[in-house]
């Protein structure tokens, strides 16, 4: 799709202009976990917003944790092209990522295991790209919804990046990011759960092998200690 090129984002002049309302419907419910894909969300549920490449095989990582994950759907962030569609994205003309919402109950799943799972899925360090998959829509991303949000996610970034470079990895090109202003959209049907759907498709998703250590790790299963306030939408 390159063709050569390297990857940069445009500007919001350089975007695609977009439209005022999408051109698909997301299906109602997640095919796996039997919830509704789109708020409103239970009361005292929050929001977390990832992107870590291919959001197939990232989807997946996230709907498969044992417990807390309410619902996941996938989606474009972060870029400047209003309801953008699955090929203008690909075009690196949107500026957005690929990206996975997960809406999780924090008394019995923390945000800070949330991270832990980010990071140790994929490589962070390799910009506009992941694996084999090039171009800006795969970059690694956390969008947050709360100061407490945005503080644990620095404090995870720089706790990663010291166990990265202690195993002779390089730098963390995760962009951290508030949420507001940065509208998730979420992408058609046919990508949500798409590894349900087709238990042998494509997955890019893979991480260096460095684990995060603690305290990131100790909130499992536990009420979450940070006083991160429900998320209003």
């Amino acid at each position: 799709m390159l063709f050569g090129r390297t990857p940069a984002l445009p500007t919001p002049e350089q975007a695609l202009t977009g439209r005022p309302e999408p051109m698909f419907t997301v299906p109602d419910r997640h095919t796996v976990l039997g919830t509704p894909l789109l708020g409103p969300y239970p009361e005292g549920y929050q929001i977390a917003d990832f992107g870590l490449g291919c959001f197939w095989g990232a989807e997946r990582t996230f709907w498969r944790l044992p417990v807390g994950v309410w619902t996941t759907l996938v989606g474009y962030q972060g870029g400047h092209t209003e309801n953008p569609a699955y090929e203008e994205v690909c075009s690196g003309l949107t500026g957005h990522t690929e990206a996975v919402r997960v809406v999780f109950d924090p008394a019995l799943l923390s945000y800070e295991r949330l991270l832990k799972t980010f990071w140790e899925a994929h490589d962070p360090t390799q910009g506009f790209r992941q694996g084999n998959d090039v171009g800006t829509q795969y970059r690694s991303a956390i969008y947050t919804h709360t100061p407490e949000q945005a503080a644990v996610a620095e404090a995870s970034r720089a706790a990663y990046q010291q166990a990265l470079t202690s195993t002779g990895h390089g730098t963390i090109s995760t962009e951290i990011l508030p949420a507001k202003g940065r509208t998730f959209y979420p992408a058609e049907g046919y990508h949500q759960q798409y590894l349900d759907k087709n238990p042998a498709g494509y997955c890019g998703i893979g991480g260096t092998g460095v684990k995060l250590s603690t305290p990131f790790e100790t909130n499992w299963g536990a009420s979450c200690p940070t006083g991160i306030a429900p998320v209003e939408e």
